[in-house]
Protein backbone atom coordinates (compact mmCIF):
# COMPACT_ATOMS: atom_id res chain seq x y z
CA UNK A 1 0.00 0.00 0.00
CA UNK A 2 2.88 1.93 0.50
CA UNK A 3 4.58 1.51 -2.55
CA UNK A 4 1.59 2.32 -4.39
CA UNK A 5 0.99 6.09 -2.32
CA UNK A 6 4.22 6.55 -2.80
CA UNK A 7 4.24 5.50 -7.18
CA UNK A 8 1.10 8.06 -6.97
CA UNK A 9 2.54 11.26 -5.34
CA UNK A 10 5.43 10.53 -7.65
CA UNK A 11 3.55 10.68 -10.79
CA UNK A 12 1.89 13.72 -9.78
CA UNK A 13 4.90 15.34 -9.07
CA UNK A 14 6.46 14.59 -12.15
CA UNK A 15 3.41 15.51 -13.83
CA UNK A 16 3.33 18.66 -12.26
CA UNK A 17 6.44 19.75 -12.97
CA UNK A 18 5.89 18.42 -16.71
CA UNK A 19 2.86 20.88 -16.56
CA UNK A 20 4.60 24.01 -15.52
CA UNK A 21 7.65 23.39 -17.84
CA UNK A 22 4.92 23.50 -20.54
CA UNK A 23 3.79 26.69 -19.18
CA UNK A 24 6.87 28.52 -18.95
CA UNK A 25 7.08 27.38 -22.77
CA UNK A 26 4.12 28.69 -23.87
CA UNK A 27 4.91 31.94 -21.77
CA UNK A 28 7.76 32.95 -23.56
CA UNK A 29 6.46 31.92 -27.09
CA UNK A 30 3.97 34.24 -26.20
CA UNK A 31 5.92 36.83 -24.91
CA UNK A 32 8.17 36.11 -28.20
CA UNK A 33 5.39 36.71 -30.65
CA UNK A 34 4.36 39.77 -28.46
CA UNK A 35 7.65 41.29 -29.46
CA UNK A 36 7.08 40.05 -32.94
CA UNK A 37 3.65 41.95 -33.07
CA UNK A 38 5.00 45.12 -31.85
CA UNK A 39 7.52 45.25 -34.49
CA UNK A 40 5.78 44.49 -37.26
CA UNK A 41 2.68 47.14 -36.12
CA UNK A 42 5.75 49.50 -35.83
CA UNK A 43 7.20 48.93 -39.56
CA UNK A 44 4.00 48.93 -41.05
CA UNK A 45 2.92 52.59 -39.02
CA UNK A 46 5.86 54.05 -40.92
CA UNK A 47 6.21 51.98 -44.09
CA UNK A 48 3.80 54.41 -46.65
CA UNK A 49 5.71 57.46 -44.91
CA UNK A 50 8.68 56.39 -47.16
CA UNK A 51 5.95 56.74 -50.73
CA UNK A 52 4.59 60.17 -48.66
CA UNK A 53 7.92 61.74 -48.32
CA UNK A 54 9.59 60.46 -51.49
CA UNK A 55 12.39 58.82 -49.22
CA UNK A 56 13.35 54.80 -50.28
CA UNK A 57 15.41 54.77 -47.21
CA UNK A 58 12.71 54.16 -45.01
CA UNK A 59 10.94 51.72 -47.73
CA UNK A 60 14.13 49.67 -47.86
CA UNK A 61 15.06 49.68 -44.05
CA UNK A 62 11.90 47.46 -44.06
CA UNK A 63 13.60 44.47 -45.56
CA UNK A 64 16.31 42.09 -44.58
CA UNK A 65 19.52 42.30 -46.53
CA UNK A 66 18.43 38.55 -48.20
CA UNK A 67 14.80 39.84 -48.88
CA UNK A 68 12.62 38.90 -51.93
CA UNK A 69 9.78 40.70 -52.66
CA UNK A 70 7.13 38.30 -54.51
CA UNK A 71 5.30 40.75 -57.33
CA UNK A 72 2.19 39.66 -58.92
CA UNK A 73 2.29 39.21 -62.51
CA UNK A 74 5.99 39.51 -62.32
CA UNK A 75 9.23 38.25 -61.61
CA UNK A 76 10.59 38.18 -58.14
CA UNK A 77 13.16 40.83 -57.03
CA UNK A 78 15.82 40.16 -54.72
CA UNK A 79 17.79 42.19 -51.71
CA UNK A 80 17.59 45.73 -51.20
CA UNK A 81 18.68 46.91 -54.41
CA UNK A 82 15.41 45.16 -55.87
CA UNK A 83 13.70 47.15 -53.16
CA UNK A 84 14.79 50.27 -54.27
CA UNK A 85 13.70 49.48 -57.83
CA UNK A 86 10.14 48.48 -56.63
CA UNK A 87 10.16 51.77 -54.68
CA UNK A 88 11.11 53.82 -57.74
CA UNK A 89 8.69 52.16 -60.01
CA UNK A 90 5.89 52.18 -57.43
CA UNK A 91 6.48 56.06 -56.82
CA UNK A 92 7.64 57.69 -60.67
CA UNK A 93 5.62 55.20 -62.78
CA UNK A 94 2.31 54.31 -60.71
CA UNK A 95 2.31 57.55 -58.83
CA UNK A 96 1.85 55.96 -55.32
CA UNK A 97 1.97 58.27 -52.38
CA UNK A 98 0.79 56.66 -49.48
CA UNK A 99 -1.64 53.68 -48.03
CA UNK A 100 -2.53 50.85 -45.35
CA UNK A 101 -1.71 47.87 -43.92
CA UNK A 102 -4.35 45.98 -42.37
CA UNK A 103 -3.12 43.05 -39.87
CA UNK A 104 -5.36 40.04 -39.69
CA UNK A 105 -3.37 37.37 -38.21
CA UNK A 106 0.51 37.09 -36.76
CA UNK A 107 1.53 33.28 -36.78
CA UNK A 108 4.45 31.24 -35.45
CA UNK A 109 6.56 30.86 -31.97
CA UNK A 110 8.60 34.36 -32.71
CA UNK A 111 11.81 32.96 -32.09
CA UNK A 112 12.77 33.41 -35.73
CA UNK A 113 10.13 33.74 -38.22
CA UNK A 114 6.77 34.78 -38.01
CA UNK A 115 3.93 35.05 -41.16
CA UNK A 116 2.11 37.76 -41.17
CA UNK A 117 -1.28 38.06 -43.03
CA UNK A 118 -3.67 41.18 -44.04
CA UNK A 119 -4.80 43.28 -46.42
CA UNK A 120 -3.19 46.63 -47.66
CA UNK A 121 -4.90 49.59 -49.55
CA UNK A 122 -2.42 51.91 -51.97
CA UNK A 123 -3.31 55.73 -52.13
CA UNK A 124 -2.04 58.14 -55.09
CA UNK A 125 -0.74 62.22 -54.26
CA UNK A 126 -5.07 63.17 -53.75
CA UNK A 127 -5.49 60.25 -50.94
CA UNK A 128 -7.46 58.29 -53.16
CA UNK A 129 -7.45 54.58 -53.21
CA UNK A 130 -5.47 53.10 -56.63
CA UNK A 131 -5.66 49.44 -55.68
CA UNK A 132 -6.39 47.31 -52.71
CA UNK A 133 -5.71 43.75 -51.96
CA UNK A 134 -3.87 40.68 -49.76
CA UNK A 135 -0.15 39.94 -48.36
CA UNK A 136 1.63 37.54 -46.67
CA UNK A 137 4.79 38.34 -45.07
CA UNK A 138 7.31 36.16 -43.73
CA UNK A 139 8.74 38.26 -41.11
CA UNK A 140 12.42 37.40 -40.40
CA UNK A 141 14.28 38.14 -36.48
CA UNK A 142 17.97 40.06 -37.42
CA UNK A 143 20.60 41.71 -35.47
CA UNK A 144 18.54 44.87 -36.43
CA UNK A 145 15.23 43.71 -35.57
CA UNK A 146 12.19 41.85 -37.42
CA UNK A 147 12.25 42.52 -41.21
CA UNK A 148 10.20 41.40 -44.06
CA UNK A 149 12.01 38.37 -45.53
CA UNK A 150 9.75 37.17 -48.04
CA UNK A 151 6.79 39.85 -49.38
CA UNK A 152 3.91 38.46 -51.56
CA UNK A 153 0.66 40.08 -52.29
CA UNK A 154 -1.34 40.46 -54.91
CA UNK A 155 -4.43 43.04 -55.85
CA UNK A 156 -8.05 42.24 -55.22
CA UNK A 157 -9.24 43.63 -58.69
CA UNK A 158 -9.26 42.21 -61.88
CA UNK A 159 -6.35 41.46 -64.38
CA UNK A 160 -6.48 44.33 -66.75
Amino acid sequence: MKNYALGTILKLIVFSILLSSCDSTSKKETDNLDEAKKAIQASNAIYFNSFKNNDPSIFIDRYADDASILLPNAPQIYGKEGAAKFFRKAYDEYGLRGGKFITTAVYGDGVEYVTEEGLWQSLNSKGELMDDGKFLVLWKKTPKGWKMFRDSFSSNREAK
